[in-house]
């Protein structure tokens, strides 16, 4: 499985490196290949400074070697060997009016002193994060999310969108980071659902990415937008940036376990603003999208 999902992760890097190349029409990814000390390592590839978007990363990696203390408090195990591998990609655009997006997809696996997998598990979801609230943006990502998760089990959308709304939510602000999408972690084996099944859900909505994300941008990248529009973007990137470096597991556990830091940080926007106890004018879109942040709703009717 592990082989298998690893495959998987670099051919869909490929597909979504020459999507968004094809939209951004003029920079390209740069390619980074590096090598984990402990074990493993990965193929990290960055775009910056395009015609769309101003940052952004498509990363795959596979490591492995001893659990470290942190993973086995985290797992209540004792010593044990592990391997993960994953997708994870954050794209920042230019224009305000353009949303960020963010998404991830994993696989674990744990062993015994003999080599014998002793636990494993897959993880990941989607995430969309404006600066600017257009309903049928938000309605169109979460359809696409939908379809995906309705093709295995009708229960995932809704199980997995609410679990998005409340990992991604920034509670010293007590808003959400953006309008969600799906997330999923520890997706074992059960009657229900062997590993294969699980394989075929994950990839699934990996393949639905593009779909999801790319028509929101050709819609949105040529829209005029004024300096002020550029501030609010800024200071909403704060905002992400926050919720990565003080809630995200996933970056935590990067930085406590000497990972790649390049990385890891992949995900920071190249330019952010953090103004004393800015509030938006009442009545504005930006405070639209504030009220939208503080209580999620169900972008699909039921």
């Amino acid at each position: 499985m592990k082989n298998k999902f690893y495959t998987y992760i670099q051919n869909l890097q490929d597909q979504i490196v020459a999507g968004l190349e094809a939209v951004d029409g003029l920079a390209k990814f740069r390619e980074d290949i590096w090598e984990r000390p402990e074990g493993g390592g990965g193929r990290t590839r960055v775009i910056e400074n395009g015609n769309v978007f101003e940052k952004g990363g498509v990363n795959i990696s596979a490591v492995h070697g001893k659990l470290p203390d942190s993973m086995q408090k985290l797992f209540n195990v004792g010593e044990a060997d592990f391997f993960a591998c994953g997708l994870s990609l954050v794209i920042h655009p230019k224009n305000p009016m353009v949303p960020t997006v963010h998404a991830n997809w994993r696989y674990f696996e744990m062993y015994d002193d003999n080599g014998n997998v002793i636990n494993s598990w897959f993880g990941g979801g989607q995430d969309l994060t404006p600066y600017y609230l257009f309903e049928e943006d938000a309605k169109h990502f979460h359809q696409t999310c939908k379809t995906a998760c309705d093709k295995h089990n009708s229960e995932f959308y809704p199980k997995y969108k609410k679990q998005c709304d409340a990992y991604f939510w920034n509670a010293h602000r007590n808003e959400a980071r953006g309008l969600g999408g799906l997330f999923f972690d520890y997706c074992k084996e059960t009657e229900d659902m062997k590993m294969e099944d699980w394989f075929n859900f994950v990839t699934e909505v990996g393949n639905s990415f593009l779909e999801a994300y790319v028509p929101i941008v050709e819609k949105r990248k040529d829209l005029p937008f004024t300096p002020e529009q550029r501030t609010w973007q800024e200071i909403r990137r704060g905002r992400y940036v926050e919720f990565n470096l003080v809630h995200d597991k996933g970056t935590l556990f990067g930085l406590k376990t000497n990972g790649r830091i390049e990385s890891i940080l992949m995900s920071l926007p190249p330019h952010v603003q953090w103004v004393y106890d800015h509030h938006p004018e009442v009545g504005s879109e930006e405070e639209k999208l504030i009220q939208v942040l503080e209580n999620p709703i169900d972008w699909i009717a039921p």
